[in-house]
């Protein structure tokens, strides 16, 4: 299959998954991959949209955030994704592909803020958007972001990328006989206690009747076999 069965979507990349091997920070190499992996997926006439986690920055800093106070380390973690969009939309420059970043917090010297008519023209006009600095606010994750902002844009699903290739029965790190789900629902995935998002994340999709579908980052092709509907990650559903 080559014709994509989304017209919108909403990416959700963790920090962490732009460290690669690394300990902290951002591998080249890895983000290039994840930035050609997007263009595919673009150049099929897709409109993305991008939230970041900023985890491989804050992890760096996070022995010295210890013992302060909640909010202060969550600005400084909304910080963190600001520079992984900057990052992220360099990439594509250098690529070929149009970026634009938007942030929840005023920063204005640096990145336009959020504005949601100005995003949809953006997405409309075939650019890739990138929310940067989460919700805007502290005590909520870029999960949530996510899913605020992909139902924000009429998004049809939330592609959640990990380094797991799906959601499983029990950890299949710990248990080499769990298998993997190919379809869950949102009502299943809690009574399992299946952890595919945070709470408010997760409350928010289900109850925007946005589906949630969790794949390998770190798979060649796993985005595009998404996008065209094969039996890529599993699909959290109503």
């Amino acid at each position: 299959m080559t014709t994509p069965i989304y017209k919108r979507v909403l990416l959700k990349l963790s920090g962490e998954a732009l460290m690669g091997d690394d300990a902290y920070g951002i591998n080249r190499t890895t983000i290039e991959r994840m930035v050609a992996d997007v263009s595919n997926v673009a150049q099929m006439g897709v409109e993305v949209a991008i939230v970041i986690g900023g985890g491989n920055i804050f992890r760096g800093v996070a022995p010295g955030a210890q013992g302060m106070d909640r909010a202060t380390a969550d600005y400084m973690g909304m910080l963190a994704t600001v520079m992984n969009s900057l990052a992220l939309a360099d990439a594509m420059r250098q690529a070929g592909m149009t970026a634009r970043v938007m942030s929840a917090i005023g920063i204005e010297q640096v990145v336009e803020p959020y504005v949601r008519p100005k995003a949809l023209q953006y997405l409309e006009e075939g650019k890739i958007v990138v929310f940067a600095a989460g919700t805007g606010n502290p005590f909520f994750t870029t999960d949530t972001a996510a899913a605020l902002r992909g139902a924000e844009i009429g998004a049809e699903v939330v592609l959640k990328a990990t380094k797991v290739d799906g959601i499983y029965s029990v950890d299949p790190k710990k248990d080499p006989n769990a298998t993997r789900y190919s379809t869950i629902s949102f009502d299943e995935a809690i009574a399992k206690r299946l952890q595919v998002m945070d709470a408010t994340a997760f409350a928010l999709c289900r109850d925007q009747k946005l589906p949630i579908r969790v794949f390998s980052i770190v798979k060649p092709g796993a985005l595009k076999s998404v996008i065209v509907g094969e039996d890529e990650g599993t699909l959290v559903h109503v």
